[in-house]
């Protein structure tokens, strides 16, 4: 009887063991592009958010900003999946009106200004299947030069609710308020 019970406690720490080491396993190495979220506020402090982005952050590594995101041509504003952004109260996004909810996060950049856009398609991966039937709001900002290089693409937001995109040596900012 005592070795019946020695034997099935060895199978179940074998078993145990086993399954833990299998499972530690299917941990994936940091992508080249990781996520990261900005909001506004931006204190952690602060739970009552406006405005919450989420996209993943491409890394120059060399190439340049026209390399990646060519003039005239919708890009997904991060790498990987199409950049979310989600309006907790109803807002006013460059000139226009625009109601809470998740939108995606699209831009047309060019040489002296960027086209920011809200559009209603969520869970997309990259400007793929972009549509632009489905836009909510556009916002022509225009381009300056930062006096930081940024290598890897950054959104923040200042304390006015001015949403700041940067990557190199680009800066656009967009408005947004309440």
């Amino acid at each position: 009887m005592k070795s019946t019970k020695t034997f099935l406690g060895s199978i179940l720490t074998l078993v145990f063991l086993t399954s833990f080491s299998l499972t530690a396993q299917n941990f994936k190495d940091l992508d080249a592009s990781p996520m990261d979220a900005a909001a506004h506020p931006s204190s952690h402090r602060v739970s009552k958010k406006v405005v919450k982005v989420i996209y993943s952050r491409p890394q120059l590594k060399g190439r340049t900003v026209q390399s990646l995101t060519p003039n005239g041509e919708v890009w997904r504003t991060g790498a990987n999946e199409a950049t979310e952004i989600t309006f907790f109260k109803d807002v006013t996004f460059g000139d226009k009106k625009v109601e809470a909810g998740t939108y995606s996060l699209f831009t047309i950049p060019g040489e002296k200004e960027w086209t920011i856009i809200i559009n209603t398609d969520v869970d997309v991966w990259g400007a793929y299947s972009y549509n632009k039937d489905n836009d909510v709001a556009r916002a022509t900002v225009p381009v300056t030069k930062g006096e930081d290089y940024l290598e890897p693409f950054s959104i923040a937001f200042d304390g006015n609710g001015t949403m700041h995109l940067g990557w190199g040596t680009f800066r656009v900012a967009v408005p947004i308020s309440e």
